[in-house]
């Protein structure tokens, strides 16, 4: 075998157990994220709508669910807890009398807001107990995973 292949080899595989690294770490602090919210919060999926519209503003089912990545009839039982828990409402598109639009109740931009604060304030605390040369490390890996995420 010549040094090249050998070489290509190496690489693969460390490229292979860095992909393997990375979905760890950014699962882990996705899940851990998503486990962060006030006691007695609703659940994921539901807090993902929330979020979204406290965020982002009303939408349609169809906007939600493609985002999502779920099927109509799925974000049609996550909307439904969320309006018949009080967080969100259905009104009909000004721009087209055909959808409705579902947005947020001020219960449920509490809610958003809180589960939003206590995130924060979590990952501010992690981020206060690294040195500014790991901070820096951490600055530049967002770049680099934001622009994979756009691409």
């Amino acid at each position: 075998m010549d040094k090249e292949a050998s070489e290509g080899r190496k690489a693969s595989a460390t490229e292979t157990e860095l992909s393997v690294q990375l979905r760890a770490a950014v699962g882990g602090l996705y899940r851990r994220f998503r486990g962060m919210r006030p006691e007695g919060a609703l659940g994921d999926a539901a807090m993902d709508v929330l979020t979204h519209l406290h965020k982002h503003g009303p939408a349609t089912l169809t906007e939600l669910s493609e985002r999502a990545r779920v099927s109509a009839a799925s974000m049609s039982q996550t909307v439904n807890r969320l309006t018949s828990g009080g967080y969100a409402v259905r009104t009909p598109d000004p721009h087209d009398g055909r959808k409705v639009l579902f947005l947020t109740t001020p219960e449920g931009d509490t809610i958003a807001g809180a589960t939003h604060a206590h995130r924060t304030a979590w990952l501010d605390e992690q981020l206060s107990a690294l040195g500014q040369e790991d901070r820096a490390v951490l600055a530049r890996a967002a770049e680099l995973l934001r622009a994979m995420a756009e691409s």
